[in-house]
């Protein structure tokens, strides 16, 4: 098995993962045995999405520190990587000096038919934000490709008027059309793959994968619709 080839960039780059990285073989790893013949191989094993997230708690703690925030949770492919977040955030909170007061709130964001984006982009929750005015916005996401979703969002955000806006974004995909900057957090740069798991899904498959992996071609023909 050839060595993984993880690097990590200065500032918010979060950690590369190469090209050439070919993962983690399936059999190294427990997961749901009813998607058997769907995946490909582990890109990013759960405990080291654990650890990257602990790390990046660890940084808003030291940017954001003695701020109020409000996380903004993008669903649902965010849901699981902002619960882990705000968990790491709440438990520094509760051992050190400083302290984030945290409110969440959930929108909802759809661009995906089968593994392509659209350029159909729905917000839901999102119509009424006027509770943003004046305040500190994190913005959970649980993976950027091109960044006009992101964009789209952040104009929309904007419009509300809050006091400030981050980023942390648990993947990002290095596209050769990206439209927006890096967030602000970064947890993984990954190859221009589909990937699957950690609540990330292919038409509402695989959020139940606690691993990301990169799904089959054979798992992308089960669950087209």
């Amino acid at each position: 098995m050839a060595d993984v080839v993880f690097q990590t960039e200065g500032g918010s780059g979060g950690i590369v993962i190469d090209d050439d990285w070919p993962g983690y073989s399936l059999e190294l790893f427990s997961y749901p045995t009813h998607y058997a013949g769907d995946l490909q191989c582990v890109v990013v094993p759960h405990g080291v999405i654990m650890d990257r997230t602990e790390r990046l708690a660890r940084n808003i703690m030291d940017d954001l520190g003695d701020h109020d925030i409000v996380v903004l949770c993008v669903l649902k492919g965010g849901y699981q990587f902002c619960a882990d977040l705000v968990d790491k955030i709440k438990a520094l909170s509760c051992n050190s000096d400083r302290t984030i007061p945290m409110r969440v709130h959930f929108i909802r964001l759809k661009s995906y038919l089968n593994d392509q984006s659209t350029e159909d982009l729905h917000i839901l929750g999102a119509e009424d934000l006027s509770f943003l005015a004046g305040k500190n916005v994190l913005i959970v996401e649980g993976i950027i490709g091109t960044g006009k979703t992101l964009t789209a969002l952040l104009k929309h955000v904007k419009a509300f008027q809050p006091k400030m806006i981050k980023v942390a974004g648990l993947l990002v995909k290095r596209v050769p059309r990206r439209t927006a900057s890096l967030p602000d957090y970064v947890g993984f740069e990954i190859p221009d793959r589909f990937v699957v798991g950690y609540a990330l899904d292919y038409n509402e498959y695989f959020r139940d994968l606690n691993h990301i992996c990169v799904i089959s071609d054979s798992g992308k023909m089960k669950y087209k619709i």
